[in-house]
This record gives C-alpha cells, sequence and structure tokens, in this order.
C-alpha cells in the first residue's frame, strides 16, 4: 500500500489557526500570572499550563513550516506588559485556570472530531489530555484550599419517572405555576452563573487598564451584561428554593496600570463572548422547560450583538487578525480583465 502525504483540509487548517491563537495569547497571559502569583500550589499549576502553552507553540510553528503554510501573527511579547503592577489575586488566577481548561475540554474535543489527517488527530487528542491534566490538578488545588464552589445539592431520587404531561415542557406562561428545575437545567443555569461571574471580572479589569474611552465603555458593557445574566440565572434557581453558588473571592486589585495590550484584552473577550454563545446553546438544547429555553436563545442574541461591536472596535484599529479563507474567484476575475 502506497502512503502519500494528505493535504490539510480546510477543517484541519481552521483548528490549526485557532489553536496557535489561543496558545499565543494564553502564554501572554500565564506568563503574566507567574510574575505575581504567590502561593506555590497554584503557581505549580499555572506553570504546568504556561509550559503547555509554549510546547504547543513550538509544535504548531514546526507544523506550519512543514505544511509551507504563513504562520498567523498571533500574540507575542509585545502584547504584555511585565512591568506592570500585580492585578489578580491569586484565587482568581487559579479560578481563570479552570475556567480556560473548561473551555479547552471543549475546544480540543471538538478539533479532534473534525481532523482527518492521524498526526493532527494525534496532536489535538494529546491536547485533549492535556487539558484533563490541567483541569484535574486545578479542581484538586482548589478543593484543598475551599475555594472550589461546587453546584447545588439537590435530594437524591428515590426511583425513575417518565414525563406524563405536555405541561412537562411548559414555562412561558405568567399566569401559572412552573414546575420544579430538573438536575440538567440546575446544572447549566450553574455553569452559566459561573462563567458569567468570571466574565464580569475580566471585563471590568481590562476596563479599569485600557486608557481608550471607547474600549472602557464596550468592556463596563459586558461587565453590566454578565452581571444582568447572573441576575436572571439566578432568580431561576432563588424561584425553585435554590441558592446560587457564590465564589468567596473573584478579586482585582486596583491597579491602572495595562498588563495586556487592547489587542489581547478585545480578542479573549471575544473569545469568552463566542464560548458564552455555545453555553448557552448547548444549554438551551439541554433545557426542557421552555421558558429557559427562551431566555438562553434571548440573551444568545444580546451577546452577539456585543461580540459584533467589539470586532468593529478591532477592525477599526487593525487588530482583528483573519482566518485562512479561500480565493475569492470573482475578484480574480474582474482584476484579471483590468490588466488585460
Amino acid at each position: 500500500m502506497t502512503e502519500h502525504h494528505a493535504r490539510l483540509t480546510s477543517a484541519e487548517i481552521a483548528c490549526i489557526w485557532t489553536a496557535y491563537m489561543n496558545d499565543s495569547m494564553s502564554k501572554c497571559i500565564l506568563g503574566y500570572f507567574l510574575k505575581d502569583v504567590e502561593d506555590q500550589e497554584i503557581r505549580s499549576i499555572i506553570q504546568f499550563a504556561y509550559d503547555l502553552s509554549s510546547s504547543h507553540i513550538e509544535k504548531l510553528t514546526h507544523l506550519y513550516q512543514e505544511e509551507q503554510l504563513p504562520l498567523p501573527t498571533g500574540f507575542t511579547s509585545e502584547d504584555i506588559n511585565m512591568d506592570a503592577p500585580r492585578l489578580y489575586t491569586d484565587s482568581f488566577m487559579l479560578d481563570f485556570i479552570g475556567h480556560l481548561s473548561r473551555l479547552s475540554l471543549v475546544t480540543y474535543g471538538g478539533f479532534v472530531s473534525m481532523s482527518a489527517r492521524k498526526d493532527i488527530r494525534a496532536y489535538f487528542l494529546e491536547c485533549l489530555t492535556q487539558a484533563s491534566n490541567l483541569y484535574d490538578m486545578g479542581a484538586d488545588v482548589s478543593l484543598s484550599k475551599g475555594l472550589f464552589v461546587r453546584p447545588p445539592y439537590i435530594a437524591y431520587p428515590t426511583k425513575s419517572d417518565f414525563v406524563d404531561s405536555k405541561k412537562y415542557l411548559s414555562g412561558l406562561n405568567p399566569f401559572t405555576d412552573k414546575r420544579p428545575l430538573n438536575a440538567v437545567e440546575i446544572a447549566y443555569l450553574y455553569m452559566n452563573i459561573k462563567t458569567n461571574l468570571m466574565g464580569s471580572k475580566i471585563a471590568l479589569s481590562f476596563a479599569q487598564t485600557s486608557s481608550r474611552e471607547n474600549i472602557q465603555k464596550w468592556m463596563l458593557r459586558g461587565k453590566d451584561i454578565s452581571n444582568k445574566h447572573v441576575q436572571i440565572f439566578t432568580k431561576a434557581l432563588i424561584n425553585n428554593d435554590i441558592q446560587s453558588p457564590m465564589p468567596s473571592d473573584l478579586s482585582i486589585t486596583d491597579s491602572t496600570t495595562p498588563p495586556f495590550s487592547d489587542k489581547l484584552t478585545m480578542f479573549l473577550m471575544s473569545f469568552l463572548s463566542a464560548a458564552g454563545i455555545g453555553n448557552y446553546a448547548t444549554a438551551a438544547a439541554a433545557s426542557q422547560r421552555s421558558d429557559l429555553a427562551m431566555n438562553y436563545e434571548r440573551l444568545s442574541l444580546e451577546i452577539g450583538q456585543y461580540a459584533k461591536d467589539g470586532a468593529d472596535i478591532m477592525i477599526s484599529n487593525e487588530w482583528l487578525e483573519q482566518p485562512p479563507g479561500t480565493l475569492d474567484k470573482e475578484q480574480l476575475a474582474k482584476n484579471k480583465n483590468q490588466h488585460s
């Protein structure tokens, strides 16, 4: 059987491009964290994550060279100010690592399923395992320090049951009682509360340190959106006599010196916005009460508009790096006619 070197598919090119962008961003953030972190256990987690990002960049760079593809610009040492004072607490850094590793599990799982070539699948499977290890290590440290915020507890069921009425799916009528939340719905409400709390703090820290007024306003708008969504999801839990878990410390300092370039902070917030839309879509599909699904769909549109406005800011400043794409055949034909 003759072996041949298959070209990368469009999906594989998209995956390695996205992975490079994300890892180059993560390396900058984690490098800044390492400068300030004091707790040695948390430092070991951040160092592990930093080493992973560094290794990924090296391997992806080698792959780009092999395939003779132009390397993305991504993010470099120019996008980080190591002289900036401490902006985040140790517990914030640990929670950020947990958030980043959860997103990586979803992202790398998708990359594996979109890849055909054996070496590409092997690479992303390795990344998936590493992301799993990172989350596990971070969760252990978080639990040992009493920082891990657990999802709500419910009474153990005593038997299996089946839905016996279409009313189980209802929830939009304000004049009728809504059925109690099920465990799946509670889990997604909790997850989206937790991710929005993190997003709110990140947006506030970037608004606090940016020197550009339009970016300050956009970041503060993101903070307000996140806080509003937290209130909506929390109300759904409280209406079912379930207390929403709240983190004990997700603090930022009062520093106003930017540790990162506006290009990097805008990219990260856009990345988190896209992840949020994906989370809401999954939650809407999993939630069987119609009012919950409707809320997720409605709030997704708000995040989508917010992300669009952010992209406009990035484009106006020439910060939005374009993913690889196909050639515009119509434009090629027009250019040919103009030169003939």
